[in-house]
């Protein structure tokens, strides 16, 4: 399996007591931790398991989509 970099978005969560961590082009791809480093290494798992799932049901595997900010910024500094 190809090793796809995805973005991950982390947020505090008053409600759960902890942090809710999000694979946004990875629909439903979310995990949960204690600390915001927990839920870090939770998102990581389940990208894996993720992808590891949709290729074992034959489903299209989304590209992860570069930011533009991000690609500006890295063009400028090669």
């Amino acid at each position: 399996m190809e090793n796809y970099k995805y973005s991950i978005e982390i947020f505090h969560s008053q409600e759960d007591e902890g942090y809710i961590a999000l694979a946004p082009e990875l629909p439903g791809c979310s995990a949960f931790g204690e600390t915001e480093e927990e839920a870090l290494k939770e998102i990581k798992i389940a990208i894996d398991l993720w992808l590891e799932i949709a290729k074992k049901e034959g489903r299209e595997i989304p590209r992860p989509v570069e930011k533009e900010l991000l690609k500006a910024f890295m063009d400028r500094l090669r």
